[in-house]
C-alpha cells in the first residue's frame, strides 16, 4: 500500500484544508494510506482526520515567527514514518516540506498550489516574499499540482518553472452537499424567513481577497430594486461586531443582512439559499461554487480563477470588483423567480456530479502519485 504524507500550513477552516480531508477520504478506497502534518495546530480538521484513522501531527508553529525546532521535528517525523511520497499544501508548507524532505532523504516530493493571482499588497512583507522565493526553488520538487489553469499561469508569472505541472480540479462530496427541503426550512426558521423570501448567500471568511465590500455594495443595489430579498453571510470574521460590516448595514440593507460567522453546518446553509454569490477578486478553484451547485443552488460569481469553468452554463459570471455588474446579475436572477432557480439548480448539481465528483478527482491524484513513484523508482 502506498503511503502519502501530507504537510499543510494549518488545519483550520479553509478551502485547501477541506480539500485535503476530502482527498484523504477519497484515496482510502484506492489503497492509498495517508498521514498529515499541520505546521500550526490541529485546528478543526485534525480531530476529523483522526476519527478517520489518519495519523496527525501538529508542530505548533506560529506563522509569524520562524522556528528551527519545528523543522527539526518535521525531519524527525519524516525519518520515522518513511512515507513513499510527500505532498505539501500552501506556501509555508511548500518551503518547510522541501527543506525537511531533503534533510530526511525522502523523495518524491510534490507541491500543491491552491491560489492564483492574489493581490499580495494586502499581506505582510513575509507573505509577499514567500511565493517569489518558492518560484526560485520550484525545480526542486518532483512536480507541482495546481487546481486550475489560472493558478498555473499566475505562478509561471511569479517565476515558477517546475519539472512538471499537473492540473487537477477540486472535488466535491455530493453525499454531503445535496438539495434538502428540511435543511432549507430549518435554516429559514432560524432566520425568521419564509420559504418565499429570496435568499442570496455569500459563504467566505473575512479576507481582502473575498471582497465583502463589493458584495455588500451590490446587495444594497439589489435590496433597493428587490425589496423582499435577504442576504446571508457566513464565515470566519463575518460577525456583527466587525467594523467592516457595521458601517454598511444601514438603509435598504437594515434588517435584511444575516451575519452568521463561522458555522459547522455549511451544507444545511447552502441548501437554504436561492442563489449563491462569489465576489472574490482572486481565486484559483473556489470550493464554495461547487458545494452550492451540489446543493442545487445556482451561482453568480466574479470571473476569477476557475469560476467560469465550474459554473458553465448553469449560472452567471461578472467582472471582479464591480458592484454594479454583480448587482445587475443578482437582480436578474432574483427577478427570474423560483422556477428559474430550480431549473438552473438542477443543472448545476448535474454538472458537479458529472465533472467534479470526489471519486473522479481522487483517481486523478492517485494516478499522478503512481507516475511520480514509478519515475523515482526508475531513477
Amino acid at each position: 500500500m502506498t503511503t502519502i504524507l501530507h504537510i499543510i500550513t494549518s488545519l483550520e477552516r479553509g478551502g485547501a484544508e477541506a480539500m485535503l480531508v476530502k482527498l484523504v477520504a477519497g484515496l482510502a478506497p484506492l489503497v492509498v494510506r495517508s498521514a498529515v502534518v499541520s505546521l500550526t495546530g490541529p485546528g478543526v480538521y485534525g480531530p476529523v482526520l483522526e476519527e478517520m484513522g489518519v495519523p496527525v501531527w501538529s508542530l505548533g508553529l506560529s506563522r509569524a515567527v520562524p522556528d528551527p525546532a519545528a523543522l527539526v521535528r518535521l525531519v524527525g517525523i519524516l525519518r520515522r514514518s518513511r512515507p513513499d511520497l510527500v505532498q505539501t499544501w500552501l506556501y509555508h508548507a511548500d518551503l518547510m516540506g522541501l527543506l525537511a524532505a531533503r534533510l530526511a532523504g525522502v523523495r518524491p516530493l510534490c507541491w500543491n498550489i491552491r491560489c492564483s493571482d492574489m493581490d499580495m499588497s494586502h499581506y505582510s512583507w513575509r507573505s509577499r516574499l514567500l511565493p517569489r522565493l518558492l518560484g526560485r526553488l520550484s525545480r526542486q520538487p518532483d512536480a507541482i499540482l495546481v487546481n486550475s489553469e489560472a493558478g498555473m499561469r499566475a505562478h509561471r508569472a511569479l517565476g515558477y518553472h517546475p519539472r512538471a505541472w499537473h492540473v487537477i480540479p477540486n472535488g466535491f462530496d455530493t453525499t454531503r452537499y445535496f438539495p434538502s427541503e428540511s435543511a432549507r426550512a430549518q435554516i429559514r426558521d432560524e432566520l425568521c424567513l419564509t420559504d418565499e423570501t429570496p435568499l442570496i448567500g455569500l459563504i467566505a471568511r473575512f479576507d481582502p481577497m473575498k471582497d465583502h465590500t463589493t458584495f455588500l455594495a451590490a446587495a444594497a443595489l439589489v435590496a433597493h430594486s428587490q425589496p423582499r430579498a435577504h442576504f446571508l453571510l457566513a464565515g470566519l470574521g463575518v460577525v456583527p461586531n466587525n467594523p467592516a460590516f457595521r458601517a454598511t448595514l444601514t438603509g435598504d440593507l437594515a434588517g435584511r443582512v444575516h451575519l452568521l460567522g463561522p458555522r459547522d453546518d455549511i451544507p444545511r446553509i447552502m441548501a437554504a439559499l436561492d442563489l449563491c454569490c462569489l465576489s472574490s477578486i482572486s481565486e484559483s478553484f473556489p470550493n464554495v461554487l461547487g458545494e452550492a451547485m451540489a446543493c442545487g443552488v445556482p451561482c453568480v460569481a466574479t470571473d476569477v480563477g476557475a469560476s467560469a469553468l465550474i459554473i458553465g452554463d448553469t449560472g452567471t459570471v461578472v467582472p471582479p470588483a464591480c458592484p454594479e455588474a454583480l448587482a445587475a446579475a443578482l437582480d436578474a436572477e432574483v427577478a427570474g423567480g423560483p422556477a428559474l432557480w430550480r431549473k438552473w439548480g438542477a443543472a448545476a448539481r448535474f454538472r458537479v456530479e458529472q465533472n467534479f465528483s470526489m471519486a473522479v478527482v481522487a483517481k486523478h491524484y492517485r494516478d499522478v502519485y503512481a507516475g511520480l513513484l514509478s519515475a523515482h523508482a526508475a531513477r
